[in-house]
């Protein structure tokens, strides 16, 4: 079996940097990939670039698990060394760590009423307090039937996924039968390892059934772009082998857990990633105190370094005086409340930020302070202390998970890397949508979808050269500017009588209906189905026209669907109460007869 991996495309090197993401048969170095059995994991390019030279990846996690530094600076002279031997942890893990058997079902985003074929894919996982069992969301996502078996075991046992998180990377298990936990037993978390503390990692690798053990040293702690969410937060680099199937197995330092594997750097010899103990009590506690998944938080801000002498003497900062520049704000965000474009902020939380936008870790380490804010709970405050026009003021912001960010790229190195900073609170166009079935609204044969990075990558490996420049375009760049904005599109068009001539209008972006302009394609719908006028109008991109006379176009509605097969003319997740939309009962009763 094969692992899924990024592939890069020398194009995508000047957008996304380094590691670059999206898809391209070309091979180049650097390239990250998710350590599960045959998981394919496509990640589009981001969003805008700004030009930096610090060389660090992203954020790091919350000062507040460390015992040997705090946000302050203060270090400890002498750092403990803890060593792991591979035989004890191998111990530790064997009535610990379960082999999950996936089978999942991924939609098809071109045919958006069905599903594509379903696949098979093995990953690891071990359990945690509380009768769960933590994995890799890369290893369930899309899942409609899971299993797990534990060492020594030939029984397979029924699991349910109790929460997901597809930002961190992480899944938690349950499984009901009180046979499976005879035996078993729990492993701790415990913090983050030092460079050159040993670890091994325990799971079910390709190549064989059986447990497996690599052993290895921590190389860096720092952010790194997680492939499967498409986010960054901090992960720990190490030299054992992480190949696929180790997803979700524990890496074991002394008699805890030091992280989660879950992917490897492709074309690299044992280089290989897991996620920090920080990221997952973040992921856990949300979930044992809000019964959900709650995200990592955002400020919504894309800020500039202010490492020129000359940009710090224009926003007149004084000598002793650092920060980071306000380049763009969210307009969706609490902070679009309070700040201002060109705004310095200087202090997170009374932290102070230097000018490259990191602040101190650890035992003379720096990370980005947006790692501060990716580990606060959702609708916590913090505290910014601002330039503004000479002047020092201090404002409250409230925080909110985000699900995007933009990159700030720098060059110089070899392999060059990111310095990401959480953008909006929901993106206009998702990068990703596991175990969610997507909306689609037909009329006439015209199929209408929300654009969506899924959608991007049906145009293959190379999606991002082969699908439609200025879709793709405003997938990576536009932000939303109001609530429940999506931007949609006319992906095809079922060919009949009714629409004949408006074939080659597919995949242009539906502006207007009847002369209004839409707000998402629930409102397309809405304005579809209680159209009172006599001829339907919609206005698209570069200025192209589809008019239909509406009750041929009912009429016609129900006849392409029974000719393709399609169940239905519109998603699940658009249909009200069948009280509160008779029309749309009536249509669906209508075709089904």
């Amino acid at each position: 079996m094969v692992g899924a991996s990024l592939r890069a495309v020398g194009r995508l090197c000047s957008v996304r940097s380094g590691i670059c993401i999206g898809g391209g048969r070309r091979r180049s170095r650097g390239l990250l990939s998710a350590a599960s059995s045959t998981y394919p994991v496509l990640l589009p390019p981001l969003s805008t670039t700004v030009t930096i030279k610090p060389p660090t990846f992203r954020f790091s996690s919350s000062v507040s698990h460390y015992s040997d530094s705090n946000c302050n600076g203060s270090q400890t002279d002498a750092v403990t060394r803890r060593d792991t031997n591979a035989y004890s942890a191998f111990e530790l893990a064997l009535d610990s760590v379960v082999k999950v058997f996936t089978v999942s079902s991924s939609p098809s985003y071109l045919l958006p009423w069905q599903n594509k074929s379903q696949r098979e894919m093995m990953g690891s996982g071990f359990v945690i307090p509380g009768k769960r069992i933590l994995t890799n969301a890369h290893v369930v996502a899309d899942h409609t039937f899971v299993l797990v078996r534990k060492h020594g075991s030939p029984t397979k046992y029924r699991a349910e996924i109790q929460a997901i998180g597809h930002e961190c990377d992480l899944a938690i298990l349950v499984v009901e039968s009180e046979e499976f936990w005879e035996g078993m037993s729990f492993l701790e978390l415990g913090d983050i390892p030092f460079l050159q503390e040993s670890v091994a990692v325990v799971g079910y690798p390709q190549g064989g059934d059986n447990i497996s053990v690599t052993k290895g040293v921590v190389s860096r702690v720092e952010p790194t772009q997680y492939v499967h969410g498409a986010t960054q937060l901090m992960a720990i680099q190490i030299d054992a082998a992480i190949n696929p199937g180790n997803s979700g197995g524990p890496a074991i330092m002394g008699n805890s857990v030091a992280g989660v594997a879950f992917q490897n750097l492709s074309g690299a010899e044992n280089i290989g990633y897991i996620i920090p103990v920080p990221v997952i009590k973040h992921f856990i506690s949300g979930i044992e105190e809000t019964g959900k998944y709650v995200g990592f938080c955002s400020l919504g801000l894309s800020c500039q370094p202010t490492e020129n002498d000359q940009l710090r003497t224009h926003f007149q900062m004084r000598p002793e005086m650092t920060g980071v520049l306000v380049s763009k704000i969210n307009p969706l965000s609490d902070a679009h409340r309070v700040l201002k474009k060109d705004d310095i902020i200087f202090a997170f939380d009374g932290v102070p930020i230097a000018n490259d936008g990191t602040v101190p870790f650890r035992n003379r380490e720096r990370i980005t302070f947006d790692h501060l804010v990716s580990m606060k709970k959702p609708n916590e405050t913090a505290q910014l202390k601002v330039l503004r026009d000479g002047e020092e003021h201090e404002f409250s912001v409230t925080l909110q998970p985000g699900k995007y960010f933009l990159e700030v790229k720098f060059f110089g190195l070899a392999i060059s890397r990111l310095l990401s900073i959480p953008l909006s609170l929901q993106p206009l166009v998702p990068v990703h949508q596991f175990d969610k079935l997507p909306s689609y609204f037909i009329f006439a044969g015209l199929v209408f979808v929300p654009l969506t990075q899924p959608y991007l990558h049906e145009y293959g490996e190379d999606w991002y050269n082969t699908s439609p420049r200025r879709l793709c375009e405003r997938a990576l760049r536009e932000l939303p500017t109001r609530p429940g904005q999506q931007l949609v599109i006319l992906s095809q068009v079922l060919m009949d009588d009714i629409n004949a001539g408006y074939e080659r209008l597919s995949e242009l972006q539906v502006k207007k209906v009847n002369g209004v302009e839409i707000e998402n394609l629930k409102h397309l719908s809405e304005m579809v189905e209680n159209c009172s006028r006599e001829r339907l109008r919609f206005d698209l991109d570069d200025e192209r026209v589809i008019v239909l006379n509406y009750e041929s176009a009912k009429i016609a509605t129900c006849r392409i669907l029974k000719r393709h097969r399609i169940p239905s003319s519109i998603s699940r997740d658009l249909i009200v109460e069948k009280h509160n939309s008779s029309s749309a009962a009536a249509a669906e009763l209508a075709c089904l007869g």
